[in-house]
């Protein structure tokens, strides 16, 4: 591409993940914002809101408007799932790119799409058009893409830890089992009891089992890797922090590959996986803020599961991060340009 940098739109500036795009593409240097949107708070400077920004973001917030993010060349949605649907036929075709950080476009399956989201979809004809956006996987199409379904957290490191085993086959497809759990941000910025700070601290608890909607999607992705049906039991869990994802990983095994060698081999050239050495244990901290996925890789007793420790922050790796890695591909920029931060440590 030219020397000219792109402009670039979000849509919904207020939530966790549209300030976290916001501090990211605030110092990309091929991105220049020119419009965030609020319906709520339009006219209100953004580092009003935000004092973090102060001095690295001068824009205010703006109603929604076709004509502004048309003229962008990139439009991100940080909105709540069932609003980027409404507005992405228009942005399309106009020749705008898109990517989309909520779910209005990651499953395939429309009607599974509009079971778990209770919602009919309002631009269905465009659900074959997005690509899911996960870089390890969908690497060459995203590349070609004009519009790209962001992946959810959870997925993220679901996704990223069972992939070496499915797609060297050395698993059993119809039993694997994700643990995960979440810190609170997850819920997103917005009034809900169970994540007040007197429900949430101090507090340990699994919601979702009976189903929740970060399954298809999972399955969706493991099968694409795996080329047939896969069973994935599911279960996540909210902890008393506020960043961070942490899933682990159980696979019964139907090889006797070093599995250690096998995944550093198959992220040796990613630039956001990061696979520890032999006995790790990471932990949430040391990705917070950062684009990496951290992985650990165990066998106990070198008996016959696998149990894999996948970390990664779910709102860079695991939502705005990932969504400006994929924005990097989309538009011929280099993969981590404006995304090799360091974590935050404590």
């Amino acid at each position: 591409m030219d020397n000219r940098k792109l402009k670039v739109g979000i849509v919904g500036g207020t939530g966790y993940s549209g300030v976290e795009l916001l501090r990211l593409l605030a110092h990309h240097p091929q991105c220049s914002l020119a419009v965030i949107t609020s319906r709520g708070e339009a006219g209100t400077p953004v580092a009003t809101m935000f004092p973090s920004l102060r001095g690295h973001v001068a824009l205010d917030f703006s109603a929604p408007s076709d004509d502004a993010l048309k003229q962008c060349d990139v439009v991100f949605f940080a909105t709540p799932n069932g609003v980027a649907m409404q507005q992405a036929r228009m942005l399309f075709d106009a020749g705008v790119k898109i990517v989309d950080i909520s779910a209005d476009f990651r499953l395939k399956d429309v009607t599974s799409w509009e079971k778990w989201y209770g919602v009919k979809h309002a631009c269905p004809e465009l659900v074959a058009e997005a690509v899911y956006g996960l870089p390890e996987l969908n690497r060459e199409q995203i590349k070609h893409a004009r519009i790209v379904a962001n992946p959810g957290c959870y997925p993220t490191s679901v996704q990223l830890g069972f992939m070496p085993l499915i797609k060297h086959k050395l698993v059993d497809l119809g039993h694997l089992v994700a643990d995960a759990k979440s810190g609170v941000s997850g819920a997103g910025r917005k009034a809900e009891v169970a994540t007040l700070f007197s429900e949430a601290s101090d507090n340990f608890k699994a919601y979702g089992v009976s189903g929740h909607r970060h399954h298809p999607e999972i399955v969706q992705g493991l099968e694409q890797m795996a080329g047939s049906g896969v069973g994935l039991t599911f279960v996540p869990h909210l902890t008393p922090m506020i960043r961070g994802i942490h899933a682990t990983l159980y696979a019964r095994l139907q090889g006797s590959e070093n599995l250690q060698t096998l995944y550093e081999n198959f992220y040796a050239h990613e630039p956001f996986v990061d696979v520890m050495p032999t006995g790790s244990h990471p932990d949430t901290r040391s990705v917070r803020g950062s684009n990496l996925c951290r992985i650990a890789v165990h066998q106990p007793r070198d008996g016959g599961t696998a149990v894999i420790l996948s970390v990664i922050d779910n709102l860079t790796k695991g939502a705005a991060g990932q969504a400006i890695q994929n924005m990097n591909l989309m538009c011929g920029l280099a993969e981590a340009t404006g995304l090799e931060q360091i974590a935050l440590m404590p």
